[in-house]
């Protein structure tokens, strides 16, 4: 079975905050035995919250030696050419420490509307941009006359000497479909683990022969009970997306760390390799620790 590579969102502090205690704060998530941080993207989420994928991607490994995945940025958002420029140097700058995720957001349609996309195009665009992407990032110089995008010779120069991996999210069809056809894998979130291992089937169909790699990313609740636990992931979530947390509860584990894993090791008996956590727990060490303590158990 292959090791199994646990993520975690950002400890407090890292960033913002002086650079010193932000290598301080980065470090020791590595020392405890996480693998990778991870990071989302939003440009204006309900009301204007988010980060930038990328560019918190670049604040972290300057300050930090753990790889970081960006999960899952926006690429609908976005012109495929200026991202292809940002991966590359970003790519150059932490060799091997950078895996970008893609996905087609959503959730919050407004902000979708307010980057001048149509939210129904989002799909489409994503297709269309992957496909530009990819090749960029594969050192073509690309000509390109879509529904969306015209490139005239493009190229993107010089190219990291590693290649970034591309994860693909989503649940739907078309979701899995695009993570075979353009993706180097799939990052799952809230699907059982009989759906994911029926979605990584479908991946891979889609994929033929490729070699391909497959991750589950999702929000953990943490606590001395299961009450606890359940009410912070479940406040927590809610603040975020502006949804009841019945929906998502079947698939959010909650508890100790111990039962955290439990929950994950279907996942990684089918197939996961990377799994990413943002944990909500009484401190932003508690729930350092608890990730620390669910990465151990799983190995």
């Amino acid at each position: 079975m292959v090791r199994v590579q646990i993520g975690v969102t950002p400890p407090a502090g890292a960033p913002p905050g002086p650079r010193a205690a932000r290598v301080r704060a980065l470090a020791e998530v590595g020392d405890l035995g996480i693998d990778h941080l991870f990071v989302a993207d939003h440009v204006a989420f309900h009301g204007g919250h988010g980060t930038d994928g990328l560019l918190q991607a670049a604040q972290l490994s300057a300050v930090g030696e753990l790889p970081v995945l960006v999960g899952v940025y926006l690429l609908a958002l976005r012109h495929p050419l200026p991202v292809a420029r940002q991966v590359a140097d970003l790519a150059a700058s932490a060799p091997g420490r950078l895996v970008l995720g893609v996905g087609v957001g959503g959730e919050d349609r407004s902000e979708v509307a307010n980057c001048g996309v149509d939210p129904s195009t989002r799909g489409r665009r994503t297709d269309e941009s992957l496909a530009v992407l990819r090749r960029l990032l594969d050192g073509e110089r690309v000509t390109h006359d879509g529904e969306f995008f015209t490139l005239d010779a493009a190229a993107v120069r010089p190219m990291p000497a590693e290649p970034v991996p591309v994860l693909v999210g989503g649940r739907s069809d078309a979701a899995l479909r695009r993570a075979g056809r353009h993706g180097d894998g799939w990052l799952a979130a809230w699907v059982t683990p009989d759906r994911f291992s029926r979605s990584v089937e479908l991946v891979e169909g889609e994929a033929g022969d490729r070699s391909m790699r497959h991750g589950l990313q999702l929000w953990a609740g943490f606590g001395p009970d299961r009450s606890t636990a359940r009410e912070r992931v479940a406040q927590a979530m809610h603040a975020f997306y502006r949804l009841p947390f019945e929906p998502f509860e079947r698939t959010t584990p909650y508890g100790t760390p111990a039962e955290g894993a439990d929950r994950r090791r279907p996942y990684v008996e089918l197939g996961a390799e990377i799994i990413n956590l943002h944990p909500c727990a009484g401190s932003p060490e508690e729930g350092l620790a608890a990730v620390a303590e669910v990465a151990s158990l799983l190995r």
